[in-house]
């Protein structure tokens, strides 16, 4: 099945403003949301395979006061180690076929074996995922091995390098995806695109985030009206209740990082690479 989406060019002929990128990853979301949906729903479900687990055995979640202590008994049952190993790479993998889908409407190309194409790309998502706490690791091995007053400089400079290092290697995982590219140089070619951005960066994603808690905050608010009428005092269907709408929510929130994702990637891409003249080159041979 091909699907199209009309009236955009991804990537885009010119760089864009932060307005621009954020209204390109809009168009995208739109344009692809109802094809990404199901890959979403099933990626917050894996991520949730041992809570899941836990409630089937009539065990609460880790959530409340008691929290951590939930948390520590709960790892501590044979097999939860397991689940939440799974979850985490099948989040990944439906992760990476929304990436695909997306690229797929984008280029009007038939959509289809996307979860496998994925999974094919699972090494190199925990190659790059070993790269990236590797980096953290030694951001904090200077601040761990002093005292005093310096590890608290140390700490501190360690906090505003790893900042940095975040938005450096914030393409990575995109490019690991939609390049097919191997982990160290997604990496690589992620910190290339981005240098010189930050900034830029911060301020598009900063926006980005303040969209999504303010969708998050609006639903959650009627989701827990609702619950709370509906469930008429009920634990345990308030508790069903708002585990649907934590579904609903990371299934409609996924397809929009993504977006964000390829949207910044696209408008990188115009600038550092010159994809936007290649596309004139093509548009007038």
């Amino acid at each position: 099945m091909i699907f199209q989406m009309t009236d955009a060019l991804y990537p885009p002929r010119r760089p864009l403003s932060v307005g621009e990128i954020l209204d390109l990853t809009f168009r995208i979301y739109r344009a692809t949301l109802v094809t990404c949906l199901l890959f979403a729903a099933l990626g917050v479900m894996a991520g949730q395979l041992a809570n899941i687990y836990t409630l089937a055995r009539g065990r609460p979640l880790a959530q409340g006061p008691n929290a951590l202590q939930v948390a520590l008994a709960q790892l501590r049952e044979p097999g939860i180690d397991l689940l939440y190993l799974v979850g985490a790479i099948l989040t990944v993998v439906f992760y990476g076929a929304i990436l695909l889908r997306q690229r797929a409407v984008l280029s009007e190309r038939a959509a289809g074996g996307e979860v496998t194409a994925a999974m094919r790309r699972v090494p190199a998502v925990i190659g790059l995922g070993l790269l990236y706490l590797f980096g953290c690791v030694v951001c904090f091995v200077p601040a761990y091995v002093t005292g005093g007053s310096v590890r608290v400089l140390l700490a501190f400079l360690a906090i505003l390098v790893l900042s940095y290092a975040i938005v450096a290697v914030s393409c990575a995982q995109t490019i690991l995806f939609i390049d097919g590219a191997g982990p160290l140089a997604s990496f690589k070619r992620s910190w290339r695109l981005t240098s010189g951005s930050f900034w830029r960066l911060s301020v598009i994603y900063s926006v980005a985030l303040v969209i999504l808690f303010a969708l998050y905050a609006v639903t959650g608010g009627v989701a827990g009206f609702l619950a709370g009428v509906l469930g008429h005092g009920d634990f345990a269907m308030v508790t069903a209740f708002a585990g649907v709408v934590g579904v609903a929510l990371g299934a409609l929130a996924t397809p929009f990082y993504t977006a964000l994702g390829l949207a910044v990637l696209g408008d990188l891409s115009v600038r550092k690479e010159g994809a936007d003249l290649e596309q004139r080159i093509s548009a007038t041979a």
